[in-house]
């Protein structure tokens, strides 16, 4: 089963894209994640500029804009890429790609998320491509973000898992205790991401990666993103509030948790 909320609905009305009364079946992540993103590539129209998200959700709407494009049922599409990994598919699927210099307005960008609160407001960034992301998504008329069921929560960094902030390298530690200590109140521990070597994980952007873990809420989000874009030394946070226009939510049981 896969539904989407849209935000012009003031209740969030779940809709239904499978049959009614169909009988369960078992899927994978993966093919939840394959759902939501044909889904969502059913908004693209030839014409279009189009942000190209990044992940493993990501990959398989960019995989089916090229497929799609080679049937000859899309033309004249080009793909703002979020990421160096999606630039490189894009390419080796045929996607003619340029940038936000010379398509500074896109008409649809579809990506992943690593969470999603009842608002639409999202943590991204997980993958390490939050800063080109955010941009290219935030230089969009329409945002669709595709996920399956586990990245639905009651509030942003409800899944304990990492609130991702991309910061410069020049003294790191000194931009980590500032945000941890800024979120000392959610019992915040920040941790510098590294690349699975011992060496920090460097972004697109020549960056590193703070991840921030809180065991409670951290209030007022808009104030929380105020607060951590106004620390010297952060480049941007993965917090990506009021830009999803549209989520698409692939599972078999689906409730916020």
């Amino acid at each position: 089963m896969a539904i989407a909320w849209s935000e012009t609905a003031a209740s969030m009305e779940a809709l239904s894209l499978s049959p009614p009364m169909s009988p369960p079946v078992i899927l994978t992540q993966d093919e939840l994640k394959k759902i939501a993103a044909y889904k969502a590539v059913e908004f693209v129209e030839s014409g279009m500029v189009l942000g190209l998200g990044t992940g493993s959700t990501a990959k398989h709407a960019v995989d089916r804009i090229g497929e799609l494009l080679r049937q000859g049922k899309l033309s004249n599409i080009v793909g703002i890429p979020t990421s160096k990994k999606t630039q490189e598919q894009a390419v080796s699927l045929g996607i003619p790609l340029s940038d936000l210099d010379n398509y500074p307005t896109i008409d649809l960008a579809i990506d992943g998320a690593d969470e999603v609160d009842p608002h639409l407001n999202l943590v991204k960034g997980r993958g390490g491509s939050l800063l080109r992301e955010k941009m290219v998504e935030g230089a969009c008329k329409k945002f669709v973000c595709i996920v399956d069921e586990s990245k639905l929560v009651k509030h942003l960094g409800g899944s304990g898992l990492a609130l991702p902030v991309e910061i410069v390298p020049f003294c790191w530690k000194f931009t980590a205790n500032k945000l941890q200590k800024l979120f000392q109140g959610s019992d915040c521990v920040a941790k510098l991401r590294n690349d699975g070597e011992g060496k920090p994980f460097v972004t697109d952007n020549g960056n590193y990666i703070v991840d921030l873990y809180l065991k409670k809420e951290m209030g007022d989000l808009q104030v929380a993103s105020d607060a951590i874009l106004r620390i010297a030394g952060v480049v941007e946070h993965g917090m990506f509030l009021d830009m999803a226009t549209t989520v698409i939510v692939a599972g078999a049981e689906l409730g916020f948790r």
